[in-house]
């Protein structure tokens, strides 16, 4: 006997501002019981003392997830520099305090920066989500036990210096997947030669979406409790896809493709993945690949009608 599935079909993708103090599993939760979801998932997870931009995906766009998680991201930080925590935010244990340089500029900060611009090697935190044999970093951390880590490359685009106070800096980042916010400013503090720790995290865009395009969860409440539908918030799966070219499919080729089977076209050069369009609608995700002169288009990850 097969089990009900609790909740409704929703399909797309809705956008929130993460507040702070909660996990984003937790406001994952909130968010799809407002929907009656029967199936939804984050792009991964802020920290509690994060807010943001946290795209949510439902039905069928989870199947872009993986997609979302990987692609770039910005963030707005403020750092307290001189002391060095736990954590390497404020929520840690403090573990080293130091004197912050007095003779410090926006100059010297600048150079300092400069350093960490473009393609780094960064540690991840002890504090972090990466696994070590099937478990979370954080929960090693927690038995304060430390684990070997080997730097990851990671680039940093974009690394702004926003304002420069007493013992505080605020710095603006756009990055690639995997950076830890936290670490940088650790290595950053540790540069200056003083220690740093986040006190304040801000994300404005992730998948390419932007904090103008997020919601609250207050608005969220406000719209169900006038017992209107959420739904028109929503947007396409293929809305945090861009990054890959489309393609146009006429009849005869979305309907093989539909039916999981591979198309030769020949006018086509793109190669890699791209997005599949047929009768006005996104039907997913293929992968174009060189087959004898031509291009052979193959099913990726398709969605159901919607």
């Amino acid at each position: 006997m097969s089990r009900r599935r609790k909740g409704r079909d929703v399909n797309g993708i809705l956008v929130i501002d993460k507040p702070i103090g909660l996990t984003s599993n937790g406001i994952l939760q909130q968010v799809k019981h407002l929907f009656g979801a029967a199936k939804a998932g984050h792009t991964g997870a802020l920290d509690p003392l994060a807010t943001g931009v946290l795209p949510l995906c439902f039905g069928e766009a989870t199947k872009f997830s993986q997609m979302m998680l990987d692609s770039d991201k910005a963030y707005v930080a403020t750092a307290r520099m001189g002391i060095t925590t736990e954590t390497g935010d404020s929520e840690g244990k403090v573990v080293l305090e130091k004197t912050v340089p007095t003779d410090l500029t926006e100059a010297r900060l600048e150079d300092v920066l400069e350093a960490f611009r473009g393609d780094i090697q960064q540690v991840p935190s002890m504090y972090s989500a990466l696994k070590h044999k099937g478990r979370p970093l954080y929960e090693y951390a927690r038995e304060g036990i430390e684990i070997e880590r080997p730097a990851r490359p990671v680039t940093i685009y974009e690394l702004s210096l926003l304002a420069l106070r007493d013992n505080e800096f605020d710095i603006a980042v756009s990055c690639t997947k995997g950076t830890y916010i936290r670490s940088l400013v650790e290595d950053i503090g540790q540069a200056l030669g003083c220690g740093a720790h986040v006190t304040a995290l801000r994300r404005t865009m992730a998948s390419g979406f932007t904090l103008e395009q997020a919601h609250t969860i207050g608005a969220l409440e406000a719209i169900r409790a006038r017992d209107e539908s959420l739904d028109a918030l929503l947007v396409e799966p293929d809305a945090a896809l861009s990054m890959f070219p489309s393609l146009e499919l006429e009849s005869d080729r979305l309907r093989s493709i539909l039916n999981g089977q591979p198309v030769r076209m020949s006018d086509q050069t793109v190669s890699g993945l791209v997005r599949l369009y047929g009768d006005d609608r996104f039907v997913g995700l293929g992968e174009g690949i060189p087959d004898d002169g031509d291009m052979k288009i193959v099913p990726r990850r398709l969605v159901k009608n919607s």
